[in-house]
């Protein structure tokens, strides 16, 4: 272990910047070679570790949780490296390619429903020759793609059981959240066959309809705004459950010094899960929601609640969109139900009407650009014009008779 130590020492202090293209790619694959065989052998020590009991040593039951608490792993890391040393015991010819750096630590974990205890069982009483499929599966691991290496893993547990029962998807479901000390959230989720190209087919639908000019977010960023549109659509329709007789909705309590103070206003406002955000984020929120008054006494206690206003009445609304038709902000074309109504003067802070004139159609992306430097006017023929921070205008190409291109406003 000590000459591994060393060997990490000496790569670290190489000068990365002085190599060329090729000198990196190699590096990069041997990189990858290594971590390979050292994946292999944690997880074989792990393994042995918990047939062994070793865990007892230090007080805890399973490898697991000593993952968990000694090493600091994250739940589902742990239980993927105790599943792993599983796979490399019973599956040989996996380990050996394994240790020879061919097997990454994500293919193995393709393989874990191969030897459950359930699998196992069925082979033996089929006759399946286990050392066959062993060697199938490595050599599939070492030469394929990803992804083909789960299909032929599912082709196996198929045909090891072609009379049993159709599995319960809801049973293959799960979804796990972390909220983060900014309220962020980071996740992963888990869905069988039918759900999952449900919620591709969702996802998809919105991040193709709103691709606009100059987009350059990556597939993820996209992807991620996405799942947010999916939520603002089902909020805004209505057809969420209700819950203990209220519709779900995004609630923020904030100060309403702070609500109509300029400034920033970093962790001013908190949200219904919990979530701390800044003044001017509750602003943007409450251009297009409404607002409850409550007069809070020097304890704690409610002394006062107003009546909930509707900062856009449901009939501005519907006038605005016969107006507008789309997202205003220049390139974009989102359909209203996506949009925001914005105060292009501000209700909180300039004191700007709550009317037809006032109010611009905005996406949720560029409804955050706009509150965040960015500017949207309506000229007096009804045409809109962007504006970056900076000052310059955003001008979108567009095509002419004659086969020629000029420049146009949003």
């Amino acid at each position: 272990m000590g000459e591994l130590a060393s060997a990490l020492d000496a790569l670290a202090a190489e000068d990365l910047h002085a190599m060329v293209a090729p000198q990196l790619l190699d590096r990069s694959a041997e990189l990858v070679r290594a971590r390979n065989r050292i994946d292999a052998e944690l997880a074989r020590t792990v393994r042995v570790a918990d047939l062994t009991q070793a865990p007892e040593h230090d007080g805890l039951k399973t490898m697991r949780s000593w993952l968990r608490g000694h090493a600091r792993l994250s739940p589902s890391a742990a239980g993927q490296l105790v599943r792993n040393g599983r796979v490399l015991e019973h599956l040989p010819a996996v380990a050996a390619g394994c240790a020879a750096g061919e097997i990454t630590a994500e293919q193995v974990s393709v393989l874990a429903p191969v030897v459950s205890p359930e699998n196992v069982a069925a082979a033996a009483e089929q006759g399946v020759d286990l050392a066959e499929v062993d060697a199938v599966l490595a050599e599939t691991a070492a030469t394929r793609q990803h992804a083909h290496l789960g299909r032929v893993v599912h082709h196996y547990l198929e045909r090891l059981d072609p009379d049993g029962s159709e599995p319960d998807p809801t049973e293959q479901r799960s979804l796990r959240m972390t909220k983060h000390s900014d309220g962020s959230l980071s996740g992963a989720f888990d869905l069988d066959a039918v759900g999952g190209e449900k919620v591709q087919s969702v996802l998809e639908s919105f991040v193709q309809a709103n691709r606009p000019a100059g987009d350059l977010r990556t597939r993820a960023q996209q992807l991620g705004d996405a799942l947010v549109q999916w939520a603002d659509v089902t909020l805004a329709s209505g057809q969420a459950p209700i819950m203990r007789t209220v519709k779900p909705h995004v609630i923020v309590l904030i100060d309403v010094e702070d609500l109509a103070d300029p400034a920033t206003g970093p962790g001013a406002g908190e949200m219904g899960f919990g979530a701390v955000i800044s003044a001017a984020r509750a602003r943007w929120l409450a251009c297009d929601g409404t607002i409850s008054r409550v007069v809070m006494g020097p304890d704690g206690e409610v002394l006062d609640h107003g009546r909930t206003k509707r900062i856009v009445p449901p009939g501005l609304r519907r006038a605005v969109e016969v107006q507008e038709r789309h997202c205003v902000f220049a390139g974009c074309e989102a359909p209203t139900h996506w949009c925001d109504v914005h105060h292009v003067q501000e209700w909180v802070l300039h004191e700007g009407p709550t009317s037809l004139e006032n109010s611009a159609l905005l996406c949720e992306r560029h409804h955050t650009k706009v509150h965040h430097g960015f500017r949207v006017e309506r000229q007096p023929d009804g045409r809109w014009r962007t504006w970056r921070p900076d000052g310059t205008e955003i001008l979108v190409l567009q095509r002419i008779t004659g086969g020629t291109e000029r420049a146009r406003t949003g």
